[in-house]
């Protein structure tokens, strides 16, 4: 019996993935969401004013909105990072006008 295993090599790999990390920063109150793509992590971060022009936000519990509108920010996000968006270091910071 032959067993092939197929491995990625993350500095190759093109896709953009969201690993299960966020955070809440109550100094700065910006929110950042983990992406993972060229097999690097990327900060990708909200602040609280754009969040509440987009969503609606508990002021009190702001990363429950995070946790509800995560789809449609890793979305943003993604568009972002395929335009390489990026911030001096490195992250990227979605903003709603």
């Amino acid at each position: 019996m032959n067993v092939v295993i197929q491995t990625r090599n993350k500095s190759t790999d093109e896709s953009i993935t969201f690993p299960a990390l966020q955070c809440w920063n109550p100094v700065t109150e910006v929110a950042t969401i983990a992406a993972e793509y060229s097999g690097r992590r990327i900060s990708c971060r909200i602040g609280i004013k754009d969040l509440s022009r987009k969503y609606e936000v508990d002021k009190d519990e702001p990363m429950q909105s995070i946790t509800n509108y995560r789809k449609e920010l890793e979305i943003v996000a993604r568009k972002l990072i395929g335009e390489k968006k990026y911030e001096e270091d490195g992250s990227i910071m979605i903003n709603y006008d």
